[in-house]
């Protein structure tokens, strides 16, 4: 069963539009680990517009799961995570101003740079991860890099699911055992909901984690974070 890892990012948008501590980005992570999330995602961005890097600092001090960091890594990120060394770092191509996540990386183009700095956090004991899209040569890249995990980027399957659920996911089904067959572990990410996790899991068995934010908090805003959390973990069990 993949485990379930909640991207607080969103609390932390919250937070700071009021420029207090309310809701507390900390309490609300410990709740969740409570509540039975396996995990806690972050993706601190360098102008810190939702979580600060100090919110990675703090939350390496409380998270009893496991703390997962996303980010692009430039150079403040590095030393971010070098510093928090959580369970997992996952390397997201964003661009400074991007609002979310848009695309994987290119691991053929960028075989060198990425090969550098999994190294460099594997040396240190920290599980490694790259978000690519579903595009086989993406995924054999990745291997090349030495990395221990892929994410792979599910906005394409979110925004098709409703149309053509099996052409959504096949892509993802071809992506996932080609990253088995190299010895790479799966975990995904991106508009991953209580509506399409359930068909998405039970297609792709080698699963290993999902991060979901977005939904999860706005499911949240109708039906509460505890109930929330156990109705994807039910989805990713069944």
């Amino acid at each position: 069963m993949a485990i379930l890892s909640v991207n607080i990012n969103k609390i932390a948008t919250l937070r700071n539009s009021r420029g207090g501590n309310v809701p507390d980005l900390l309490k609300v992570a410990v709740d969740l680990e409570s509540f039975g999330a396996q995990g806690i995602t972050i993706h601190p961005r360098p102008d810190e517009r939702h979580i600060k890097y100090q919110d990675a600092r703090d939350l390496k001090r409380i998270v009893t799961t496991e703390l997962n960091i996303e980010g692009n890594p430039i150079d403040s990120f590095i030393k971010l995570v070098d510093e928090v060394k959580p369970a997992q770092v996952t390397l997201v191509p964003d661009a400074p101003d991007a609002i979310t996540s848009n695309a994987g990386w290119d691991t053929i183009k960028h075989r060198d740079f990425l090969t550098e700095i999994v190294s460099h956090f594997r040396n240190q004991g920290i599980r490694t991860s790259i978000f690519v899209d579903s595009v086989i040569e993406m995924v054999e890249g990745a291997k090349e890099t030495g990395v221990d995990r892929i994410e792979l980027y599910t906005e394409d399957y979110a925004s098709h699911y409703n149309k053509d659920k099996e052409a959504a996911i096949a892509p993802y089904i071809k992506a996932a055992k080609k990253a088995t067959e190299l010895g790479i572990g799966i975990n995904a990410g991106h508009d991953l909901s209580l509506e399409n996790l359930k068909f998405f899991a039970q297609q792709l068995p080698d699963l290993l984690e999902v991060s979901i934010g977005h939904a999860l908090i706005s499911e949240s805003l109708y039906l509460g974070l505890e109930n929330v959390v156990n109705m994807y973990k039910a989805r990713l069990s069944s």
